[in-house]
């Protein structure tokens, strides 16, 4: 038997990506899992996809902007209730928006980091919450990136919600642990999803040159190191930022042809 059979999981910002990625995987671990995204159809999509995979109904779309609070808030009491527990939850969801600092505008800032900070924070606040009054251990992970850790040219905005939330680990970890709940970070590096593809078509390739381990990260790298912080092995880690690069951090090389301001991750959404 996993370790997370039956438990419940909820993923922000999963309609696709590293999201769906951990959706999958934690049903496929035996958890019941709710799938939100911004959009009611993304998320019935991909909640539907990954049943057919598992030939099982293990995952149910809960869509909703995280931006917009009182809908987290209803998203995780929704999880809670119709499994009578809650046992991990993912604050995922997030957008990039690439511009240059001197050009960037304060509508652009405000769904940023509304998204990112805001969207995380009480995610995280309404999980605590839920998972105290249900007198249960906890798992809270927060979705960071690289370029929360090294400054990476024309995501100042996006660079800075992601230092954020390294931080944002740091601090609940020590609110939570006498709660049993622990709070962890992930920090992602070059990852090959549909969006930095769509950003990149030589994505894969230009990263893997730069990056020590040879090659960007798949989404299942990812979701692995969330499966392992969310597991009884990992019960004694709080307060920690996973860093999932191959090691890039390590000297933080850009690719020649990586583009400075892609069309698609410029798009604010």
């Amino acid at each position: 038997m996993s370790a997370f059979t039956d438990h419940v999981v909820v993923v922000t910002g999963a309609g696709q990506g590293i999201g769906f990625a951990l959706c999958q995987a934690f049903a496929q671990a035996g958890a019941w899992v709710f799938l939100n995204d911004l959009s009611a159809d993304v998320a019935e999509e991909a909640a539907e996809r990954i049943n057919r995979m598992l030939n099982a109904p293990r995952v149910s779309a809960a869509p909703g902007d995280v931006a917009d609070v009182e809908r987290v808030r209803a998203l995780i009491a929704q999880a809670a209730a119709l499994h009578g527990r809650l046992d991990v939850v993912i604050a995922n969801a997030g957008i990039t928006n690439y511009g240059e600092f001197l050009e960037y505008t304060p509508q652009a800032f405000d769904r940023l980091t509304s998204v990112n900070l805001r969207g995380t924070y009480f995610t995280a606040q309404a999980a605590a919450r839920q998972m105290i009054a249900g007198g249960r251990a906890g798992r809270i992970l927060l979705t960071s990136s690289v370029t929360g850790v090294q400054a990476y040219r024309n995501l100042s905005a996006y660079g800075l919600t992601k230092a954020g939330i390294v931080h944002m680990a740091r601090s609940l970890a020590v609110e939570l642990g006498a709660h049993r709940i622990t709070v962890n970070a992930i920090c992602p590096g070059a990852t090959i999803t549909e969006r930095t593809l769509l950003d990149d078509p030589a994505y894969a390739q230009n990263w893997a040159g730069v990056t020590p381990s040879g090659r960007a990260s798949s989404v299942d790298d990812i979701a692995a190191a969330a499966l392992f912080l969310a597991s009884p092995a990992a019960a004694q880690i709080t307060g920690q930022t996973l860093t999932v690069d191959g090691g890039w951090t390590l000297q933080s090389p850009i690719p020649t042809e990586s583009p400075d301001i892609p069309q698609a991750g410029s798009a604010l959404r």
